[in-house]
């Protein structure tokens, strides 16, 4: 219908015009809607976790979603280092201990020391909360060594078994060649004090001390998988020192417990990394995680 006038403007009645923009104004909506949807969740996907955590004999394991038995192993605990938990230099430890786990939470309660370990994107995070309940003060050098390691020889991962290795130097990444042990820069002059007239330790025949400090930040040890396509780490804000190629084809990064007088409690944040990719790219995502650059 046309109104018009002679003297005047005319009118169109555009109703169709109008429902027609307002049908297009919906569909654009419902398209926004739609790709807010996808993109909430794609970043949900981003966030959930794609490892997951295990339980063995001496601790606990974590294995990536991605790969049917891409393990990778740690041993809670293997060794004690300055008179950690118990008197002496060097002593072996406890590795029999309770252990409650789910596919994103694993729990090790050993003697004085929790670890708690939980499933993340590309990695597993450490906790670790200790209590000195013995009537001894526990001096600054005091740490414990778990062992993270390829597996038991029955369930040994092949491609973490020989792989080249690494820890985080005071530039960067250096080789961790033979057994020998790097011990963090900022506590080296007090461990040189604790050596005995010959300038040796407890278990200097199995690790000699290498000249070739660790970087005084936090501590990292790498493994490449042997085809170059997966790369694993195990870091600490406070350690002690780092040591590998063992029977096991383990490698040791010290975890730094002390100082702790009886009675005293202390918490130290870890983790483990496990994903494809480069050894470059793992040492960016630790320096982003413990401020280590």
């Amino acid at each position: 219908m046309r109104v018009s006038s002679s003297n005047g403007p005319r009118f169109s009645d555009d109703r169709g015009g109008l429902a027609a923009k307002a049908r297009i104004g919906a569909d654009h909506r419902a398209t926004n809607l739609i790709l807010i949807l996808c993109l909430c969740t794609v970043i949900s996907r981003a966030d959930q976790p794609n490892v997951k955590i295990g339980k063995w004999e001496r601790g606990l394991y974590v294995e990536s979603k991605e790969l049917e038995k891409m393990r990778i192993f740690l041993w809670f605990y293997e060794w004690t280092l300055f008179d950690a938990i118990h008197r002496g230099q060097h002593k072996r430890g406890v590795w029999d201990n309770p252990v409650e786990v789910s596919e994103e939470r694993g729990v090790i309660d050993a003697p004085s020391m929790r670890l708690e370990m939980s499933a993340g994107v590309d990695s597993a995070d450490l906790r670790l909360t200790v209590t000195n309940k013995s009537d001894d003060e526990w001096p600054e050098l005091a740490a414990i060594i778990p062992c993270f390691n390829p597996g038991p020889l029955e369930n040994r991962n092949p491609l973490f078994s020989k792989g080249d290795t690494w820890f985080y130097g005071s530039t960067g990444l250096e080789p961790l060649e033979r057994r020998d042990i790097h011990f963090n820069e900022k506590f080296r002059k007090k461990v040189d004090e604790q050596a005995d007239e010959d300038g040796r330790y407890v278990w200097s025949s199995k690790w000699p001390k290498s000249e070739v400090d660790a970087n005084p930040k936090s501590g990292l040890i790498v493994r490449q998988s042997t085809d170059g396509q997966w790369v694993t780490g195990i870091a600490w804000e406070d350690f002690l020192s780092c040591q590998g190629n063992n029977p096991w084809l383990c490698m040791h990064q010290s975890v730094r417990v002390g100082h702790l007088k009886p009675g005293q409690t202390k918490t130290i944040r870890g983790k483990i990394y496990l994903f494809r990719g480069s050894k470059e790219e793992l040492l960016r995502r630790f320096r982003n995680d413990f401020n280590a650059r």
